[in-house]
């Protein structure tokens, strides 16, 4: 893993992770945070693979020793975000809730999904399982 508070590991190149992750403004209130591109690979990536994590169904955050999947991650990222413009203010207060965030989070996987597509990105790629080992 990495030396920061919290590290979040997301996609790169989905235009809403990205937005997402620039909109919480995290280093204010956590402290030191390590954005990952899961499209990057490398140990870490590795590491969440190898423990079951599918990257395309989910970010994953790390605060602390806990790790945080899909809907619990942006509920956390939320949690510990600092109220920054209309937009991440709106994002923060919707997914704050664990309840409201597990609701949403599928659509919002659907909207990924589908808006890669139309941007003819591919889904991130799964390492070599012989890598794995």
């Amino acid at each position: 893993m990495t030396d920061a508070t919290l590290t979040v590991v997301y996609d790169g190149e989905c235009p809403f992770c990205s937005n997402y992750v620039r909109l919480m403004a995290l280093r204010r209130s956590v402290g030191t945070v390590a954005l990952v591109d899961a499209r990057t690979g490398g140990p870490l990536v590795e590491d969440l693979h190898r423990r079951g994590y599918d990257l395309n169904n989910g970010m994953v955050a790390r605060h602390g020793r806990s790790l945080y999947y899909g809907a619990d991650a942006l509920v956390l990222l939320s949690t510990l975000s600092e109220d920054r413009g209309a937009v991440g203010r709106t994002l923060a207060r919707l997914l704050r809730d664990p309840a409201r965030a597990r609701l949403l989070y599928p659509v919002m996987k659907l909207g990924r999904r589908a808006t890669l597509a139309l941007l003819g990105r591919r889904l991130i790629a799964e390492p070599d399982p012989g890598l794995l080992r």
